[in-house]
C-alpha cells in the first residue's frame, strides 16, 4: 500500500468524527439484511428513534441532534424533541468537501475518522451476522466518504468482535480496501461479556499485529447501565446529565487495563493499542498505581513487566485540547506516547482545539510538540515511514 505524503510537521487529528447519512445502512449493507438495517425514523408517537433491527436505542430519543450539535447551544439541543438528527450534523460530519473545508480552516491536515452511529448500536445487537453486516456496510461507506482526498482523510475500521472469524475476515477486507486503524468497542456487552484475554479472540489480535493495524478504545452511547452509578433511567432529567456524560470515559479506561493486565500485550508483544477520549492527564496517576499494585502481586499475574512498561511499548493515549496539564503529563510519562483529538463534530467538541492544544504544549520542546500534534499518529498509524 501506498504511504500517505504528508507536510514534514502535520497536524494529525486521531479522533475526529463522521455523521452518518441516515441512509448509509441501507445503501451499503449486504442485500439480506437490508430489512433490518440501521434506520433513523419517527415511530407512532412521532417520537425520531434510532432503530438498531427495528428496535430503538432509548436513551437518544428526540435526541438524535445531540449526536452532532458542534455548532449548536448544548443547552438547547439537549432538550428532547426540539431538534432532529440533520439539526445537528453540520456539512463537515458528512460530506467529505465540507470536511477537508474544516480542516483547513482549523488547520489540520489529516484527520483519522471514527463513526458516530457506530459507537450506539453495540451491545444492543447480539446476531453476530448482523452484527457483522452492520460494520461492513459503514466501513465501505467510509473508504467511499475518504476516497474524495485519500491523503488527508484516513478511515479507521469499525469491527464487532462477536463472531471472531467474521471479525478477522473484516479486518482484512478494511485493511486491503485503505483502513489504517481498527476501532472495537470497550463495552463488556458488545462481546457477549467475553473477556479480551479469551483464546478465543487471539486469531484477531494476531491479525491487527500481523497487519500493524493499531486497536482503539472510544467511549460508546448504550441503554443498559454498567455500574449501579451509571444508568440512565435512574432518576433520569438532572441524575442523567453530569455523572453518566463524564463516566463514559471509564468504559474505555477499563477496557485498556483489561487488556494490558490480562496479558494480551504480552502475548502479542507488536500489537497497538490507543486509548481515545477519556483525556490524557489521568495516564501518569494510572500507571504508577498499576505499578504499584503489579509489585505486591505480580507472582499471580500473566506480566512480565511493569504495566508502564507494556503502555510505552505498544501503547498511545490521546489528549483532550482543554486539558490543562497535558504538558507536564507528557514531560513526566514522555512525549512518544500521546496523540490529540478534536471530537469534532460531537455536542462536547469545539472549533479552534488546534489553536487550544498548542497553548497548552507551548512550553514544551519544540520537538516534542511535533509528536504530540502529529509526529507520534503518523508513527503509530504508518502514515509514512
Amino acid at each position: 500500500m501506498a504511504e500517505i505524503a504528508v507536510p514534514s510537521t502535520p497536524t494529525v487529528d486521531a479522533d475526529g468524527h463522521v455523521l452518518e447519512p441516515r441512509d448509509t445502512w441501507t445503501k451499503y449493507i449486504a442485500p439480506k439484511f437490508r430489512e433490518r438495517a440501521i434506520r433513523i425514523e419517527n415511530d407512532v408517537n412521532g417520537d425520531e428513534v434510532l432503530l438498531f433491527d427495528g428496535k430503538p436505542l432509548e436513551v437518544v430519543r428526540n435526541r438524535l441532534a445531540t449526536l452532532g450539535g458542534i455548532d449548536m447551544d448544548p443547552s438547547e439541543i439537549i432538550r428532547p424533541g426540539r431538534y432532529f438528527y440533520e439539526d445537528g450534523c453540520p456539512p463537515g460530519g458528512f460530506e467529505p468537501a465540507a470536511r477537508l473545508k474544516v480542516m483547513d480552516d482549523e488547520r489540520i491536515d489529516v484527520a483519522l475518522l471514527y463513526p458516530t452511529i457506530g459507537i450506539c448500536w453495540e451491545g444492543h445487537v447480539q446476531d453476530p451476522q448482523l452484527a457483522h453486516a452492520y460494520t461492513e456496510a459503514y466501513n465501505r461507506w467510509l473508504v467511499d466518504f475518504c476516497s474524495h482526498d485519500t491523503q488527508r482523510l484516513v478511515p479507521i475500521a469499525h469491527i464487532n468482535l462477536l463472531d471472531v472469524d467474521l471479525a478477522v475476515k473484516e479486518l482484512a477486507r478494511a485493511h486491503d480496501a485503505g483502513c489504517r486503524g481498527v476501532y472495537i468497542s470497550p463495552d463488556l456487552f458488545a462481546r457477549a461479556r467475553k473477556r479480551f484475554d479469551d483464546r478465543s479472540y487471539d486469531p484477531f489480535w494476531a491479525a491487527a499485529e500481523e497487519r500493524g493495524l493499531p486497536i482503539a478504545f472510544h467511549v460508546v452511547v448504550r441503554d443498559q447501565a454498567t455500574t449501579s452509578y451509571v444508568d440512565p433511567y435512574n432518576g433520569g432529567g438532572i441524575s442523567f446529565g453530569l455523572l453518566n456524560f463524564a463516566f463514559l470515559a471509564i468504559d474505555v479506561m477499563g477496557a485498556f487495563t483489561e487488556l494490558l493486565s490480562s496479558g494480551v500485550l504480552e502475548r502479542f508483544p507488536r500489537l497497538k493499542v490507543a486509548v481515545l477520549e477519556t483525556g490524557a492527564n489521568w495516564i501518569s496517576a494510572w500507571l504508577d498505581r498499576l505499578d504499584h499494585k503489579y509489585e505486591v502481586i505480580h507472582a499471580v499475574t500473566r506480566l512480565k513487566m511493569k504495566p508502564s512498561d507494556y503502555f510505552r511499548r505498544q501503547c498511545l493515549v490521546s489528549a483532550d485540547p482543554d486539558e490543562s496539564m497535558t504538558a507536564e503529563i507528557v514531560r513526566h510519562v514522555g512525549a512518544d506516547y500521546f496523540i490529540w483529538a478534536s471530537d469534532y463534530p460531537h455536542i462536547d467538541a469545539s472549533m479552534g482545539v488546534v489553536d487550544e492544544i498548542r497553548t497548552h504544549l507551548a512550553v514544551l520542546p519544540q520537538a516534542d510538540q511535533d509528536k504530540v500534534l502529529g509526529g507520534n499518529a503518523l508513527r503509530f498509524y504508518g502514515l509514512r515511514s
